[in-house]
């Protein structure tokens, strides 16, 4: 078969992609991957084939426009809110006009579009896999007859609060019934006279690939291909200090960029964290760039810090870890066992430390919660608290039953010979 992957250009998203691309591409199946051209070199570094369509206008355009980061509008979206008496039709038509003025659009330009639809007429994928924003494949696999899977990369949100949505439409009278997602895909399709072509597959796949533990899947009746998550941190080296074994316990923190100068109501900043952790008897590695690094006047006796260390080689050294809920960071943790101390603000994280917490395998804290004693005293908790070890292994054990993407290729192809329609 020809497989087709593709992911906006953010090196994370992608790399989410790498292990079922290279499942595919040694089982004898020829794979390429599609992105703007400011992840060509990532691809590349991969080993794979890169295929540069569109440009990254639409986000500069975006930002531009509202003068500043797109971040903090997708603060606005919360995925955990579950009650009935908040979910109001006015609140869930807003959750759906944000995501897709602010995430679907701008992150899958006109240009971009475009130029993998014709690609994707052009070289005549049987197969496209895409990462859950990526919209432009699936509008690509549409036109061009592909069979279309989605690689989750967390819990399923975007799909239950699209799922929320219908519901409460349906409930409205028939004037009322806005549909911005919609009819965002529907005249991008009639672009290329398939606008009676709208499926909520556009948004779900045809059917959904999931690396995430069994037990932190959201049950939406999408069909779903379950499988091992495989980590894939890019080129990487593993440095000397890291070859030995910690003589005393190891902390990880790796915060993001949403905590490059401060957290919290309070303002806590990461100099403040790595104070508070200062007189834990234990080795705290924090990941940070040169920028957050040099934000830090003093560093405690107790912290090492690294610009970068690949986390599959470092999280099994580690007690616990404080991480930001990153998609690769947070699923790494889970596969080796590790507990989580997580610092939530943005899209599906907040649903992942709550998950966490639920499970005896972690603690959660809102980052507009956040304090630096606060965060010390879940540190030594999980340190101290055995159930949290206990908690974290076993969503490892989850993860390592489920098949490696090696394992699921025959189901795919089987899927594809089903759905393309070329």
């Amino acid at each position: 078969m020809r497989v087709l992957f593709s992911s906006f250009a953010h090196k994370t998203h992608y790399y989410n992609l790498v292990p079922l691309a290279w499942a595919m591409q040694t089982a004898g199946h020829e794979v390429r991957v599609a992105s703007q051209p400011s992840l060509v070199d990532a691809i590349t570094g991969t080993g794979l084939t890169a295929v540069p369509v569109g440009n990254d206008d639409s986000i500069i355009e975006l930002i531009t426009r509202i003068g500043g980061d797109i971040g903090l509008y997708q603060k606005g979206l919360d995925f955990t809110e579950q009650r009935p008496e908040r979910l109001t039709w006015e609140y869930l038509l807003g959750m759906q006009t944000m995501i897709t003025a602010f995430c679907h659009e701008p992150l899958n330009g006109d240009a971009t579009i475009d130029e993998l639809t014709d690609y994707a007429l052009s070289w005549q994928p049987d197969l496209i896999v895409w990462e859950p924003m990526t919209l432009a494949a699936p509008i690509a696999a549409t036109v061009s007859g592909a069979a279309h899977a989605r690689l989750l990369w967390g819990p399923d949100v975007v799909t239950r609060a699209r799922q929320q949505f219908l519901r409460a439409m349906a409930e409205q009278p028939e004037e009322h019934r806005e549909d911005p997602f919609a009819e965002w895909m529907t005249w991008t399709l009639a672009r290329y006279g398939k606008e009676k072509a709208f499926s909520e597959d556009l948004l779900t796949g045809q059917w959904t690939i999931d690396p995430s533990a069994p037990s932190t899947r959201l049950d939406l009746g999408v069909p779903t291909v379950g499988t091992r998550y495989v980590p894939h941190n890019g080129p990487s080296v593993i440095p000397a200090w890291l070859a030995e074994a910690p003589t005393r316990p190891r902390i990880c923190l790796t915060v993001g960029v949403s905590a490059r100068e401060t957290l919290g109501k309070d303002e806590v900043s990461l100099a403040d964290l790595l104070d508070a952790l200062g007189d834990v008897d234990a080795e705290v590695v924090a990941t940070l760039d040169a920028t957050q690094q040099a934000l830090l006047p003093r560093v405690p006796d107790n912290v090492r810090l690294v610009d970068f260390v690949p986390m599959n080689a470092l999280l099994p050294t580690c007690s616990v870890i404080i991480n930001h809920g990153g998609a690769g960071t947070h699923s790494t943790a889970m596969l080796h066992g590790v507990p989580q101390v997580m610092l939530t603000n943005l899209w599906d994280a907040p649903l992942k430390a709550q998950q966490q917490e639920e499970l005896g395998a972690g603690i959660a804290i809102r980052t507009d919660e956040v304090t630096a004693r606060g965060v010390r005293d879940a540190v030594v908790r999980v340190l101290t608290e055995p159930s949290f070890r206990e908690g974290a292994l076993r969503l490892r054990a989850e993860m390592l039953a489920e098949p490696s993407p090696n394992a699921i290729v025959d189901r795919l192809e089987d899927l594809t010979k089903a759905h393309r329609r070329h």
